[in-house]
């Protein structure tokens, strides 16, 4: 890939050359003093990003798959019951490994394109209390990265912690893009990743634990099968790197944290309002360009997708080489993951992206719409951009 190319999938995102001088500097010791702020400060920083300012955040290598397993391992135990609310592909990763952990689970879907209703799980999660069977675990994606739709965590969180559950949260397509209080939402477990809206390449799990959550962990039955993900292993270390002390669990990837660090200051120097405010108006401009060009977004009500991608159909008799067309002008964007027809393609504009970049995707896709001889007026998409951007 040319270096000029922009990435614009749904992650990994484009990363600063600052980030990246960052990751390139010599490697420290994990118990060198330099060290020892950078990951306290990183690990105070995910607590802003994420509104979780009580309970624990850690950072440790990995992947959000890893995280989605962290949340797993921990709160859920052999026979307990999990309820998952499905948006998309990402909840049925997360059904396969509850699976490995003997977790009976129900699941509630959605339609594609659309939230499961808040009446919908707290119908399920009334009925399995009643029966004296409740649920242990509620779990649901904040963005799916799949269907570019966003749920309700707040209102999940309420009803599963009146019903007795644990909210277990899969905000790798939503952390540092998106809004979230993890304090005020309920949130037991939020888990996420590196490689998206906080704009660092893959390879941190990022998770942050409430306070309830640990208290839950320490008061198993058995301990955690998982031993690498056992939050009670890693928290001595996170709480003496937040107090500027050396701790010792594993290894941490000293050059991601510092990436990580590099990043995490950047975008608190933004600011959380501003950055939210971003990605919104970035994702407004790239949804009223698609609409543009007469594409139809898959999310079925503008108030539910999200900020951080546009999910969008294909007009008919136009397949995926039109990924491979796009991405000739010097544009990456991705095929849809779920099966779908027409189908679909996924536009990331999180992290670093701007207008300039959402301008230049949409232009490269409005060119290949014209050249497979869509019917539309050239320039419809890319001014419908640039009328929301002037707008603002």
């Amino acid at each position: 890939m040319p270096e000029r190319d922009l990435l614009m999938i749904p992650g990994p995102t484009m990363v600063d050359p600052a980030v990246l001088r960052a990751m390139s500097a010599p490697v420290m010791s994990m118990s060198a003093p330099e060290f020892i702020e950078i990951f306290g400060a990183t690990l105070e920083g995910v607590r802003t990003v994420l509104g979780g300012r009580t309970g624990q955040a850690y950072v440790f290598a990995g992947s959000g798959h890893l995280a989605l397993e962290f949340g797993v391992a921990n709160l859920v135990e052999a026979g307990d019951r999990v309820l998952l609310v499905d948006t998309g592909f990402f909840a049925h990763r997360y059904r396969l490994i509850c699976e490995r952990y003997d977790a009976p689970l129900t699941v509630l879907s959605a339609t594609m394109g659309e939230r499961v209703p808040l009446e919908a799980i707290e119908a399920e999660l009334k009925k399995g209390s009643d029966a004296g069977k409740p649920y242990k675990v509620v779990h649901a994606v904040h963005v799916d990265t799949s269907t570019d739709v966003m749920e309700d965590i707040a209102g999940i969180g309420r009803l599963a912690h009146r019903y007795g559950a644990h909210l277990s949260v899969d905000g790798v397509c939503a952390a540092a893009g998106v809004a979230v209080d993890c304090d005020t939402s309920d949130i037991d477990m939020y888990l996420t990743g590196s490689q998206k809206a906080f704009a660092v390449p893959p390879g941190l799990a990022i998770c942050w634990a409430s306070e309830r959550a640990l208290d839950t962990v320490r008061k198993r039955k058995k301990p955690v099968h998982n031993f690498f993900c056992d939050a009670l292993n890693w928290l001595p270390m996170m709480q003496a790197m937040e107090k500027r002390t050396v701790g010792f669990f594993a290894t941490p990837p000293v050059t991601l944290i510092c990436g990580l660090h590099e990043s995490l200051k950047q975008i608190l120097a933004e600011t959380m309002p501003k950055r939210i405010r971003r990605h919104q108006l970035l994702s407004l401009a790239f949804k009223a360009g698609v609409k543009g060009m007469g594409l139809r977004l898959v999310p079925l009500r503008e108030e539910i997708a999200a900020p951080t991608l546009t999910c969008a159909y294909l007009p008919k008799g136009i397949d995926d080489n039109f990924v491979q067309r796009v991405g000739a002008l010097g544009v990456t964007i991705s095929r849809g993951i779920l099966p779908s027809d027409p189908p679909y393609f996924r536009v990331g504009h999180m992290g670093t992206a701007g207008p300039s970049d959402v301008l230049a995707t949409l232009g490269a896709i409005e060119q290949t719409l014209l050249t497979l001889e869509h019917d539309m007026q050239p320039g419809a998409g890319v001014g419908a951009a640039v009328r929301v951007f002037a707008g603002a």
